[in-house]
């Protein structure tokens, strides 16, 4: 199954919010909005994450998919890009991380000549500011419902370099 479907809630969710947050005179409903897209574009990635590698292994073995399936039950947000490395891909093999890293590697390449920003530091970034909203009620000081949005979108492309890795 492809990973795009994944992202159809955090889609939606963002499409009605750029109708709203522009006529929204107050900066904290504002804020608040931010760490609101940054909590479902996390998830989306999550959802998509665990989708990818789960029809990975089943497509490998019936019982290496049942394994898989209840082992990423358990990752609850854990999705930082040194978690898909060390705690995920590696279990799969060296050539996995190796190949992921490549991937991500040109495509930021790719991706910053062509749009001038950085999709690790756009992943990064919105893990960071989905965690200070929703363990510590914090919100962001810097960010914008535009770089939380712009963000999201980024950081797809390393869900994309994830499932390519993981294609059989």
């Amino acid at each position: 199954m492809p990973y795009t479907p994944y992202f159809k809630h955090a889609d939606d969710v963002v499409g009605h919010l750029n109708t709203v947050v522009p006529a929204t005179a107050n900066p904290l409903i504002k804020a608040k909005y931010v760490g609101f897209v940054a909590v479902a574009a996390v998830t989306v990635y999550e959802l998509a994450i665990k989708g990818i590698f789960i029809e990975f292994a089943r497509k490998k073995h019936k019982v290496l998919g049942n394994f898989t399936e209840v082992h990423f039950d358990q990752i609850n947000g854990r999705i930082k890009r040194e978690n898909i490395v060390n705690d995920y891909l590696k279990r799969f093999g060296d050539k996995y991380v190796d190949r992921f890293k490549k991937k991500v590697d040109a495509a930021a390449h790719t991706y910053m000549a062509s749009n001038r920003r950085d999709i690790k530091n756009s992943y990064a970034n919105l893990i960071l500011w989905r965690n200070d909203f929703a363990h510590e009620g914090r919100l962001s000081a810097t960010a914008t419902y535009g770089d939380v949005v712009q963000a999201y979108e980024d950081g797809k492309e390393i869900i994309r370099c994830l499932y390519e890795t993981m294609v059989r």
